[in-house]
């Protein structure tokens, strides 16, 4: 985690330092959010890279360990969709249960009906491949080997499973099937919260703010993105220019 307001703090400190400038509460928030994002979804772009590189037997200076560990954070294991399964075995993601924004499935584990065991779902290609596996004799889902797709329905992302769990309206845990889901949560949208005082200032307000979901090694990159991002909103090139700056001489560090 990073806090919010110590990260807020940096960012002005730099911007105004010689006069550069001042950046806005509603100014950071938009490009917290946006900073935030890019760390996060670079993990998987350098995870990827170094998986194809030989590692070393030192932890603390394997990449892979290392950026595993950042991601590690927000997964979530084998969580109960059960009852948010239609009848045709379809889940809007969006219902899970812990009401977190999924960035990426890792398995799904299905059981038919109550007191069956779990099997992991086998993911396969909506269309034509989803269309295969069921008119094959052999490779049709079956209770011991299920199958499910993902779709989008008007900007929902869905799953089905085939063939679908055994679920009733209600759900009845006594003889409906269980869907458990892990995954890779989205980052939760960073805040700095505020109140305005009598003349005007914006001051911190910790019980209205969020905290950053980054690992604090990220910290110093976060802050020079968000300046780097600030500095193109209020059209000042030497404050996007000293963002640019810092994070080059950033990732050239991490680099040697």
């Amino acid at each position: 985690m990073i806090f919010v307001d110590t990260v807020y703090q940096r960012v002005l400190a730099l911007a105004n330092k010689e006069q550069r400038g001042y950046i806005t509460p509603q100014e950071f928030n938009l490009f917290a959010h946006q900073a935030q994002m890019e760390i996060f979804e670079q993990y998987f772009y350098d995870l990827d890279k170094w998986f194809k590189q030989h590692g070393n037997h030192t932890t603390y200076a394997d990449m892979v360990t290392n950026i595993e560990q950042k991601i590690s954070y927000f997964k979530r294991w084998d969580i109960d969709f059960s009852a948010v399964v239609g009848n045709l075995g379809d889940i809007r993601l969006a219902q899970n249960p812990q009401q977190e924004e999924i960035y990426r499935l890792l398995s799904v584990r299905v059981s038919s009906r109550a007191g069956e065991p779990l099997y992991i779902a086998e993911d396969v290609q909506v269309g034509e491949e989803a269309f295969l596996y069921q008119s094959s004799a052999l490779a049709r889902s079956t209770i011991t080997r299920p199958t499910y797709w993902k779709r989008e329905n008007l900007g929902d992302i869905m799953i089905r499973i085939e063939p679908a769990p055994l679920i009733s309206t209600p759900f009845d845990p006594a003889i409906d099937g269980v869907v458990r889901i892990s995954y890779i949560k989205t980052p939760t949208i960073p805040r700095w919260g505020y109140v305005v005082d009598q003349l005007g200032n914006a001051l911190f307000d910790g019980s209205n703010s969020v905290d950053f979901e980054l690992h604090s090694s990220d910290e110093t990159e976060l802050v020079y993105k968000i300046l780097m991002l600030s500095g193109i909103a209020i059209q000042r090139d030497d404050i996007t220019s000293a963002g640019q700056t810092l994070e080059k001489q950033q990732v050239q560090q991490e680099k040697q």
